[in-house]
């Protein structure tokens, strides 16, 4: 009998092994490996490819290659996750052709209202801004937000008042307005929804992080507030696991923390980046009803730029040379 529970704990024991083998593929190490990893995104939405000329798509696709090259640049100097997420959400944020900073949409009252968010994998250390109206740059007022207060989060003017005070370039609300954003309130066009920014970035340190920029949704009212933000929602960066930016429906991001429940799943379940990223954007969200997508990076420099919608402008690059520009599947 007692020969019997010994051979009996010996199989138990060597299932239990087997099936934790099996179910672990998250931390699956490259061949080669990656010192620096970068992704951005400029936003997601349901343009179908016939509808978006050629023309449109050079131009979004240069002034993306303009931002991911910086980055590249920047990381291969050894410069910080962080100083190189903010130098590339500048480029984005200072461009008309995205919904944040001078490209940001209009409120019903027919003003921009902007927000950002940025996340140090290194310590959890975040900050954010939002509803801001004269920060030029609201990606840059967040990191101060993060590294010069006590604060995770400020909004409207007393963030500004915050911005101001430390140093950052302020402009008047009108400095946001572009024609093509104004046309899109006129009309309401609550189906251009593409627009949003975002970076995360595996550094030379072996850090990561996260940051996201947005003028909202055209038309908001009431003071609206969406997903990029709001750390777990919008943004994302554990060292542990992975950096995270997201594009999309707002609501839906911050009801299912998305950023959050994809680190998460490969903390506690030991999934890949991919299968957690594709268990969130395109099962969970998409039975919720929710659209959008994100861009990632794990500590190991893999990516994943996942997508329920028809498009989301995108572009990564990676230390061993792999790198890539896309608005399609």
């Amino acid at each position: 009998m007692k020969r019997l529970s010994i051979l009996t704990l010996t199989l138990f024991v060597f299932l239990f092994t087997q099936c934790k083998n099996e179910n672990k593929d998250a931390q699956e190490e490259p061949s080669q490996k990656i010192e620096y990893a970068i992704v951005i995104h400029g936003g997601a939405g349901n343009t179908s490819p016939e509808d978006f000329p050629n023309e449109a798509r050079r131009e979004y696709k240069a002034k993306l290659k303009e931002a991911r090259d910086k980055g590249v640049e920047m990381l291969k100097a050894g410069d910080t996750a962080i100083e190189t997420i903010e130098q590339v959400i500048n480029i984005l944020e200072d461009s008309p052709l995205f919904n944040s900073g001078k490209g940001a949409v209009f409120t019903h009252e027919g003003t921009n209202e902007l927000d950002a968010s940025i996340m140090d994998g290194r310590n959890l250390n975040a900050g954010a801004v939002a509803g801001v109206k004269t920060i030029k740059n609201p990606i840059s007022a967040a990191i101060e937000v993060m590294k010069n207060s006590e604060h995770v989060m400020l909004s409207g003017e007393g963030a500004s008042l915050f911005a101001k005070e430390n140093g950052l370039e302020m402009v008047e609300n009108s400095y946001f307005y572009t024609e093509r954003r104004w046309k899109a309130l006129q009309r309401q066009l609550e189906k251009d929804k593409h627009g949003t920014v975002g970076c995360v970035v595996l550094d030379k340190h072996g850090n990561l992080a996260a940051g996201t920029s947005t003028g909202g949704r055209t038309n908001k009212k009431y003071g609206r507030i969406g997903d990029s933000p709001i750390i777990g929602a919008g943004t994302y960066a554990n060292n542990n696991t992975c950096a995270v930016s997201a594009t999309g429906h707002g609501e839906y991001f911050i009801r299912f923390t998305v950023a959050h429940d994809i680190s998460a799943l490969m903390e506690y379940n030991n999934m890949s980046l991919e299968k957690a990223s594709n268990l969130v954007i395109n099962d969970k969200l998409v039975k919720a009803g929710g659209d959008g997508g994100i861009i990632a990076v794990d500590h190991n420099g893999n990516i994943s730029m996942t997508f329920n919608t028809r498009m989301m402008f995108r572009a990564y690059a990676k230390s061993d040379g792999e790198a890539g520009i896309a608005i399609f599947e």
